[in-house]
């Protein structure tokens, strides 16, 4: 039975009676590990390089907007393969697939860690992509074949748990590499994990069927990547070059007319790239709003409280990763609870009871100062990462498991292409806020120190008995806690912000729906 205002499917196509070359699995735990395997590693790459920027900046001898292509390029060429994920999966079969990617990764590690030059290591990092970006969307498409649909919640939690932990464990893991052993080890570690991964995927993952995909949709595809390049351009480059500045219109500008041709062109072809029909699935496109409004939140959190740990309040790397890492294990734990929820009750209630951590979380950390104790900031981490581990996953599920098998491939890809663009979305809006709002803030607090005040006068007689060089650094310390004060404030005020973006995606939690598919297939038991 489709789920109430699904598109309708023709008999024999795609979802319909012929598709169900589903491979579920009865002792599917082995497989299932494979899968995690891989997407762990993936997504760890993409926080763990963010500690080594300076360290790299030094080796290299560039200046941080050149050194900053390392990560950029890395969230580019992701945006361009992505949306072929889908038909390679259904050309290649998707246990190929995946240890195509897996080896495309791990060789783009190594030749990362050998890099002798900046263009050399970004070279190397388009090559990681070209594997990563495939990563995701082809194991999420596995998942939702190989697991019985009463296993789905409790399966879809643990693999969750890749999605969640690695970005959250990244910065801790690279703080340490960075910090105690060097730089090309943020790199070098995936080497082993890699092999590990090859060698297991190809003993215990089944082999999929390949389908006919019909002819290639280039013009999609030509579409939806220079649109997707285009648009993650400039909300990665925004700030550095200037929102309003003639590159940036423009990028905008290209992407918005790709985009458009893109979503004319997948809506009158047969066999689109990107299935966007699949958006007239209700609780698939509520699954996506909500998603839209979580990795806001949780890309915001991932990259501003690092910045403010390190470069307002002093901490190393590795003891910014220690402060995140109990929010992170938090996340981890209640993946699995979360997942069982899901097989019980459906997937309503965890959303809704994360949600509301999540949203408590931030804005507990509006109280953020310069003296906050270091177990407070842990704590409030820790009640935004139970929040995160309830909310993530089973919406997730929730979509995907309305999506006739056919259509999962194609789904999937389109579930991570939303994620990394609201991830990118929400950190450049974020960002302008909050350097505008820092600006606003320091020159308010600056306004306490103009002749006539008494900070002014007190001020005066301090640097009146300090002696030039002494009353040099009194100003200059002054002028930094000013703007550390500035910025704090500032971050407090956006975090009162993603408390009110929680609130909001209580709305699209309360549509989600346990679907008829996901693992109901050949040989899947169906509850």
């Amino acid at each position: 039975m489709a789920e109430p205002g699904a598109p309708a499917l023709p008999a024999g196509g795609p979802g319909g009676p012929s598709a169900g070359e589903v491979h579920a699995m009865e002792h599917w735990g082995p497989a299932l590990l494979a899968l995690v395997v891989g997407a762990f590693m993936a997504l760890l790459d993409s926080s763990i390089v963010n500690v080594a920027i300076p360290t790299m900046e030094h080796v290299f001898g560039v200046n941080t907007s050149q050194v900053e292509w390392v990560v950029t390029i890395y969230l580019l060429a992701l945006g361009v393969v992505v949306p072929a994920s889908g038909w390679l999966g259904d050309r290649l079969g998707y246990k190929r697939l995946y240890l195509l990617s897996l080896l495309v990764f791990t060789i783009g590690s190594g030749l990362s860690a050998l890099s002798w030059s900046l263009p050399v290591l970004i070279g190397a990092r388009v090559i990681q992509a070209l594997g990563g970006g495939m990563i995701m969307p082809t194991t999420m498409s596995m998942v939702f074949r190989l697991i019985p649909r009463r296993n789905l919640g409790v399966a879809t939690g643990f693999f969750g748990m890749s999605m969640l932990l690695a970005p959250a464990l990244g910065p801790t893991i690279g703080g340490y590499l960075v910090q105690y052993t060097n730089w090309r080890w943020i790199f070098t570690i995936n080497l082993p994990v890699g092999v590990f991964g090859l060698l297991l995927a190809s003993a215990v993952l089944p082999e999929f069927a390949e389908h006919e995909p019909g002819r290639f949709d280039l013009w999609g595809f030509l579409t939806s990547a220079s649109g997707l390049f285009a648009l993650l351009l400039a909300l990665s480059e925004g700030q550095t070059w200037g929102w309003q500045s003639p590159g940036i219109i423009w990028l905008l500008y290209g992407a918005g007319v790709a985009l458009l041709a893109f979503v004319w062109i997948e809506l009158a072809v047969d066999r689109p790239l990107l299935d966007l029909r699949t958006l007239g699935y209700k609780s698939f496109l509520a699954s996506l709003i909500f998603a839209v409004g979580v990795n806001i939140a949780l890309f915001a959190g991932a990259f501003f409280i690092p910045v403010f740990l390190q470069l307002v309040r002093g901490l190393t790397p590795l003891s910014t990763g220690l402060i995140l890492m109990p929010g992170a294990l938090a996340t981890g734990i209640m993946m699995p609870v979360a997942g069982r929820m899901y097989d019980r009750i459906g997937p309503v209630v965890p959303v809704l009871l994360g949600t509301v951590l999540l949203t408590l979380g931030n804005y507990l950390l509006r109280d953020m100062s310069l003296q906050t104790p270091r177990m407070m900031i842990v704590w409030w981490m820790v009640v935004r990462g139970l929040g995160m581990g309830l909310a993530m996953m089973p919406a997730t599920t929730a979509g995907m498991s309305v999506i006739p098998p056919r259509q999962v491939g194609r789904a999937s890809a389109l579930n991570n292409i939303v994620m990394r663009i609201a991830g990118s979305f929400g950190i450049a809006v974020l960002t302008v806020l909050l350097n505008d709002g820092t600006a606003t803030q320091s020159a308010r607090l600056a306004q306490s120190f103009v002749p006539g005040t008494p900070a002014a006068a007190q001020l005066q007689s301090l640097t009146a008995h300090a002696g030039s060089a002494g009353a040099a650094t009194i100003l200059s310390e002054l002028a930094g806690y000013v703007s550390a004060q500035g910025f704090t404030l500032e971050l407090d005020h956006l975090f009162v912000l993603l408390s009110g973006v929680g609130l909001i995606t209580v709305v699209p939690a309360l549509f989600l729906r346990k679907g008829m598919y996901g693992g109901q297939g050949a040989g899947a038991p169906v509850d």
